[in-house]
Order: C-alpha cells, then sequence, then structure tokens
C-alpha cells in the first residue's frame, strides 16, 4: 500500500535524497523546505505524488498551520521524517544566543512542535512512523560543537521517551545517527561563531578548521543512506537508534567504553554508594 510521507529540509542533503528514494519507490510526500520553490521540480516530475509545503521551524506561529495543511495533502500522514535543521561550529565562550537560539529552534523547539501537531492523528490510526534525523554529536559531543551536539542530544533524549509513549499505539521512532555526510551541512547551511578567541584554536578552533576543509570530500552516500531509512521504515519493529558510517560506529563504541570505564572505576571505589544504610 503507499505510503504518505512527510519530509522537512527535503531541498537538499538527506531529505533531498529521501524524497527522491521515496517517490521513485511509487509513495506519496509531503516535501518541506523554508523556500517551497526549492523543491517544485520534484513536484513537476511527480505531480500526482508530491505536495510541497514551505515551513521554517524557526517561525513558532507557522508549525501547527503546517502541519494541519501537510495532514490535509493526502488525507494521512504515516511517515514523518524530522530532517530540517542546520549547525553551528564554535566555542560555547565564542558563541552568542543570537548565533545558537535558532539553530536550538530548528533542530529541537521547532521540531518537537511539529511532530505534537502530527501525532492526534497518527495515534488516531494507531500506526506511523517517526524518523529523527539525529547525528553522532547526539551521542558523543567534540569541541567547538557545544551548541549543535546540546540540539541533538535533547532530540535523542525525547525521541527514546517518546518511543517508550509510541509503541504500545502502533508508532515506531527511530533515530538516524550519521557520521559526516556529502551534504551541505559543512556546506551552506552551516554557520560558524563570529567572535574567534584565540585560547580555543587548538580546540573549537581545529573543528572548525577541519570541517570547513571537509566540505565536499566527506565519506557518506546522502543516496546510500535514504535507502537504509527505507528499509528501517518497512521493518515492523525497527530499532530506536541507527548509526550511519564507519566513523559513526567507531565514535559511538569509544563513547560507550569511555562511559562503561567511568562507571566501572567509580563503582568499584570505597564509598561509593550514596543509597541510606538498609536497615
Amino acid at each position: 500500500m503507499q505510503r504518505v510521507w512527510v519530509i522537512t529540509g527535503a531541498s537538499s542533503g538527506f531529505g533531498r535524497a529521501l524524497a527522491e528514494a521515496v517517490l521513485q519507490g511509487g509513495d506519496a510526500a509531503v516535501l518541506t523546505a523554508r523556500r517551497q520553490e526549492a523543491v517544485q521540480d520534484l513536484a513537476e516530475r511527480y505531480p500526482d505524488q508530491v505536495a510541497t509545503l514551505a515551513l521554517d521551524l524557526t517561525d513558532g506561529e507557522r508549525i501547527a498551520e503546517a502541519a494541519a495543511a501537510a495532514e490535509d495533502a493526502f488525507g494521512r500522514v504515516d511517515v514523518l521524517v524530522n530532517n530540517a535543521g542546520f549547525g553551528v561550529i564554535g566555542a560555547v565562550e565564542e558563541m552568542t544566543p543570537a548565533e545558537y537560539r535558532p539553530m536550538l529552534e530548528a533542530n529541537f523547539f521547532g521540531t518537537v512542535e511539529f511532530t505534537r501537531a502530527l501525532l492526534p492523528g497518527m495515534r488516531g490510526r494507531r500506526g506511523g512512523r517517526i524518523v529523527n534525523i539525529s547525528s553522532v554529536a547526539g551521542m558523543t559531543a567534540r569541541p567547538g560543537y557545544g551548541f549543535y551536539a546540546a540540539s541533538k542530544f535533547a532530540l535523542e533524549g525525547l525521541s527514546e521517551a517518546l518511543a517508550g509513549e509510541l509503541e504500545p499505539l502502533g508508532i515506531h521512532v527511530t533515530l538516524i545517527e550519521p557520521g559526516p555526510f556529502r551534504t551541505e551541512f559543512t556546506g551552506r547551511s552551516l554557520r560558524l561563531a563570529d567572535h574567534v578567541i584565540e585560547d580555543y584554536a587548538t580546540t573549537s578552533g581545529a573543528s572548525r578548521e577541519t570541517v570547513t576543509n571537509r566540505h565536499g570530500n566527506q565519506p557518506g552516500d546522502p543516496q546510500r543512506a535514504a535507502q537504509v531509512i527505507l528499509e528501517a521504515v518497512a521493518m515492523d519493529n525497527p530499532p530506536l537508534r541507527i548509526p550511519l558510517g564507519r566513523y559513526a560506529y567507531g565514535r559511538m563504541r569509544e563513547k560507550l567504553a569511555a562511559v562503561a570505564a567511568d562507571i566501572d572505576a567509580w563503582e568499584s571505589r570505597a564509598g561509593a554508594p550514596t543509597e541510606f544504610p538498609d536497615p
């Protein structure tokens, strides 16, 4: 049966690759972008399968209206892919609220509200899939990525709780955690801190240099990532987390090992228990 997808941020990167794969497979899709004309070519190629919407997740007043339009386009939403967002790079001290708060609005708060607005329909039908595009930075944070990682850590925590709330209702939540992929994340979508503090040159400064020099040479292929997402959505019981790429698997395993080492070290220390003594 034809599924109806809603894909945010469908103009480029993961969103674009996934939109093309979904449409080629015969499903219908509501494609959102900040500039609606950026996805108009797909509407022209697939006129019976595509509806387009202008959606800026930093504009809280438009989110509920956009969600209602997405639901109305084909009468239901079977799969929601929260892909829209962007990154900011800079040391925590270097960044200003004017630089990091719009990213938090797009990557987390706006995404949450758009999801909440579509949940009643999924609950009513007792079925659906929610795919949240996170990042390896949603599990492990590096210097310079503090605010971006904060947005993805928040998305991961919310998704984990949401998965437990929705699974009994037939709705599954999956986090996609990519490493470096050849998208515009490190190109036109990336924002760098205007203020640079020399003391952070070897930490966040090194991250800034690496990410800007790597653009266009990332190992990850968005089209292959799209096929993984299609496979996950087709599963009866998809996993909560799906890392993408060797870098992501390596970084996440390093993080899990470091966490386990800290837990083991402190658990074995004399006096580590903090509960009241047993009576």
